[in-house]
């Protein structure tokens, strides 16, 4: 926490904004995420006197994070890389047969492309991309990258399955990375929730500057965030109808301390019915892997506008993301990871972000509106994602 003195001696305090403040009065400050707010004076322990740029008022100090020295880790490696190091996750992942039939199909469909090629598989976790690539393509090399303890692993399954002498393994964070080459093929499976959560993106994008050969290939080529208007009634009836009348009582006093609860953040892992889907699903966000900068993630923002194709009880937005392979030699067939409620089920499922009410909708209504994904500027692993809409009615 950097510590100074303002001009009545007492000691000032800087902070990080956690997401925008709006001010609603003559004597209140505004800030952006990101903003660096000097602390004047802790007047009660919700409101604090502050500074941004010359002009004071008062903040709410819930917005408010300390200065990067007191961030020990902001991007939380050890509890990160620990995660990746047992073998709870790689179990999830390896069993999602989508996944990662989809990465075999792209080995093969460009096996023969693939020939004397050098591929780098970054997080490349028990090395099953890498052993495609080794058994099911002739390259000139693999690398096969790994910042956590899985590593130690990996190296005894390249040995155990024959590619010692294409695989080599390297156990390093992208950004410390130091190989033989340059590569041909960058290959990873990156991918968290919601697209980005994690932002393992970012490595891949750093890699990709250092390592990538001119004219070099991506994979994915590319990747977009879905979006769709849904139903869900078990979520809202378990949550917060549930609150209305117990064994004869009136308990809905409770319904808005619920809501608060159970819908101020995304679910996760939902399992969204296609005919639960109230529209046609819109792409918000795409990616080109190969043009995209790290500095682009930290706000990315798109449109929507959904008509409505069925009576139904708009209850909230559902998304997931869907990511593009493209064919090394440009002539072949673009393959595609598709993780949305009308594919093959895969471990992400899909998000769930529930509004604060129901709304009836009629076939031939119309949803437009926005989404912004916000990189948190602490915490540089999580994000805030913001989905403004309305209606028109038919």
């Amino acid at each position: 926490m950097n510590e100074n003195e303002n001009a009545s001696g007492n000691s000032t305090e800087e902070f990080i904004g956690l997401e925008d403040f709006t001010a609603s009065a003559a004597d209140q400050l505004g800030f952006s995420a990101g903003d660096r707010v000097v602390v004047h004076d802790k007047i009660t322990a919700d409101w604090w006197w502050a500074e941004l740029g010359g002009c004071f008022g008062y903040v709410p100090s819930s917005y408010l994070h300390p200065g990067p020295a007191e961030v020990d880790d902001r991007w939380q490696d050890e509890e990160y890389f620990g995660s990746y190091g047992t073998l709870r996750l790689h179990l999830e992942m390896l069993s999602d047969i989508p996944r990662t039939e989809t990465y075999r199909q792209v080995i093969v469909s460009n096996s023969a492309a693939l020939r004397r090629k050098v591929v780098m598989d970054l997080g490349c976790g028990t090395g099953i991309i890498s052993l495609f690539c080794g058994r099911l393509a002739q390259p000139a090399a693999v690398y096969a990258v790994e910042a956590s303890s899985v590593a130690e692993h990996t190296e005894r399954l390249v040995k155990l399955n024959g590619c010692q002498g294409v695989v080599t393994v390297f156990r390093s964070r992208a950004e410390t990375l130091e190989l033989p080459s340059k590569v041909d093929v960058l290959v990873s499976e990156w991918m968290g929730n919601c697209l980005l959560f994690e932002f393992m993106v970012e490595s891949v994008l750093c890699a990709r500057d250092c390592w990538l050969k001119e004219g070099g290939m991506m994979w994915p080529s590319s990747a977009s965030l879905s979006l769709v208007p849904c139903q869900a009634h078990a979520d809202y009836t378990q949550k917060m109808e549930f609150w209305e009348s117990l064994y004869g009582l009136d308990f809905s006093c409770l319904q808005s301390v619920a809501l608060k609860e159970f819908f101020s953040k995304p679910k996760f892992s939902h399992e969204l019915a296609p005919e639960d889907c109230l529209s046609t699903p819109c792409d918000v966000i795409t990616l080109d892997m190969h043009t995209v900068q790290v500095s682009d993630l930290e706000k990315l923002t798109g449109e929507f506008w959904f008509s409505i194709e069925r009576p139904g009880t708009f209850h909230a937005f559902s998304a997931w993301f869907v990511t593009q392979f493209n064919s090394l030699d440009g002539g072949g067939t673009t393959l595609e990871l598709n993780t949305g409620p009308h594919s093959e089920p895969t471990h992400w499922k899909q998000t769930l972000f529930m509004l604060d009410a129901p709304v009836t909708l009629e076939e031939g209504d119309c949803i437009g509106g926005s989404i912004c994904l916000h990189r948190n500027p602490v915490w540089r692993r999580h994000m805030s994602i913001t989905i403004e809409w309305r209606i028109k009615r038919t």
